[in-house]
C-alpha cells in the first residue's frame, strides 16, 4: 500500500527480541530476500509515484544525504537496517524489485514497499479506516515474489536451492495497519483486534516461504512506537503519567507494540515446532531501539532527544503539513545525533546501531556447524 502523507505512510519499525550475528559472513548466504514496509523499502515506492509532479517529499533533498548524497527512495538520511545486514554479510545492497536498473543477475531482491500493510483493504473498510492510496499488502508482495521465482527459475528444484541459500527478512510488517487506525482516531480497544489477524497473516507467509524452501528467516516485530516524533506529537498531553520518566516515550503505545510482539513470538514458537530444521529468528527491533532510548549517551546520542532531525517544527519537529523535504521544513545540522529522521523513521546512525544489536545479540549464526538449522529465540 502506498500512502501519500507521512502520517499515512507511517511504517512503523517493528520490534523483536532475538538477533543474530553475521560477522565476516562470506558465503554464509548468497542473497537476501526482503518483504515489509518503509523500514525495509530500498526504492520500490518510487515505482508507484513515478508520475508525481512535484515529486514526493521522500525524493527531495535531505533524504539520502548522509550516505548516498541523493534521495534513493529510502525513508532515511542514509541506510536502512537491511542495508547494514547486507553489508555485514558481504553482499551488495538489496535492490528493489521494481527498480528499472536492477541487475537481473543479482540474487538478492527486495519486495518491501513504503506504506505496506499486512492486512487486505477489506479489513480497513470494515473498521471504517481509510487507506489514502491503493494498498500493497503482504499478500501482494508475495505474489510479486512468486512472479520473480517463475521468471528466474525453470523448476521448483532450482528455486528451492535458491531459497535454501538465502536469508529471508520478513518485515517489519503490520505497523502501518496500526498507524492508519490510530492516526484516524481509533482507540486502543478498537485497534487491538487487528493484532491476532496480523500475526496470523505473518505466520501464514512464513509457512509458505518454508514450503517453498526457505531455511533461514528473520522476522522482526514492532518497534517502540511511543518514542516516535509522529506519535508524540499526535498524542501529546499534559498528563505526566502517560510518559515514561526515563525515556519520555508514551507508555501505552509501547505496551501496544509489546502486545503485538508477544503474540508474534508465540506464533514463531508454534511454527518452529512444526519445522524444526528451519531457523526462524525473531529480530528484536523493539529492545534494540529501547536500549538506545534508555541510555542514548552510550550510543552517541543526546539524552532524551526524541525530536525528528528533519521536519516542520514544534516540540518534536514534526508537522504533518510540513514534512521533511518541504521547502519550509527544518533539518538538523548533525543527523548522527538523532534517532528519529522524519517523524517515524530511523536515521542512518540509529539503523546502524539497531542492525548491530540484531547482528550481535545471539551469536554468529554463520559460524555454527550447521548455519541453516537451530532455534534462536532468547
Amino acid at each position: 500500500m502506498y500512502v501519500k502523507s507521512l502520517l499515512s505512510k507511517i511504517i512503523l519499525f517493528s520490534s523483536t527480541t532475538l538477533l543474530i550475528i553475521f560477522a565476516s559472513a562470506d558465503n554464509c548466504f548468497n542473497s537476501i530476500i526482503g518483504f515489509g514496509d518503509s523500514l525495509t523499502d530500498t526504492g520500490n515506492d518510487i515505482h508507484f509515484i513515478s508520475t508525481y509532479n512535484p515529486p514526493p517529499y521522500f525524493m527531495l533533498p535531505s533524504y539520502g544525504d548522509t550516505f548516498f548524497d541523493r534521495p534513493t527512495g529510502r525513508y532515511s538520511d542514509g541506510r536502512l537496517i537491511i542495508d547494514f545486514i547486507a553489508g555485514d554479510l558481504g553482499l551488495p545492497f538489496v535492490e528493489p524489485f521494481f527498480s528499472e536498473g536492477r541487475n537481473a543477475s543479482l540474487e538478492s531482491v527486495n519486495f518491501a514497499v513504503a506504506g505496506a500493510t499486512a492486512l487486505e483493504d477489506s479489513n480497513f473498510t470494515e473498521m471504517n479506516v481509510t487507506l489514502p492510496m491503493s494498498n500493497v499488502s503482504l499478500a501482494t508482495q508475495f505474489s510479486w515474489f512468486q512472479q520473480f521465482l517463475s521468471n528466474k527459475y525453470n523448476n521448483s528444484s532450482d528455486y528451492k536451492r535458491y531459497l535454501q541459500t538465502s536469508l529471508v527478512l520478513l518485515g517489519e510488517i503490520g505497523c502501518n495497519d496500526y498507524n492508519h487506525a490510530f492516526l484516524q482516531g481509533k482507540n486502543e480497544a478498537e485497534v487491538r483486534p487487528f493484532v491476532p489477524k496480523i500475526v496470523k497473516i505473518i505466520g501464514e507467509a512464513i509457512n509458505e516461504l518454508i514450503n517453498l524452501g526457505a531455511l533461514t528467516l528473520v522476522v522482526p516485530g514492532n518497534f517502540p512506537i511511543g518514542c516516535t516524533a509522529t506519535y508524540l506529537t499526535y498524542f501529546a498531553n499534559t498528563n505526566e503519567e502517560d510518559y515514561d520518566s526515563t525515556t519520555g516515550c508514551i507508555k501505552w503505545l509501547n505496551r501496544f507494540a509489546e502486545y503485538h510482539n508477544h503474540l508474534l513470538q508465540m506464533e514463531l514458537s508454534r511454527i518452529r515446532e512444526l519445522h524444526p530444521k528451519t531457523t526462524i529468528i525473531y529480530g528484536d527491533y523493539y529492545n534494540a531501539a529501547l536500549n538506545i532510548y534508555r541510555s542514548p549517551e552510550t550510543y552517541g546520542f543526546p539524552r532524551r532527544n526524541l525530536k525528528a532531525c528533519c521536519g516542520g517544527g514544534g516540540l518534536y519537529n514534526f508537522n504533518n503539513s510540513v514534512p521533511c523535504g518541504h521547502p519550509s521544513s527544518m533539518r538538523c545540522v548533525d543527523p548522527s545525533s538523532y534517532m528519529n529522521w522524519d517523524g517515524m523513521h530511523f536515521t542512518d546512525a540509529a539503523a546502524k546501531w539497531i542492525a548491530k544489536f540484531v547482528l550481535t545479540r545471539v551469536g554468529k549464526i554463520c559460524d555454527q556447524p550447521s548455519s541453516h538449522t537451530g532455534v534462536y529465540d532468547h
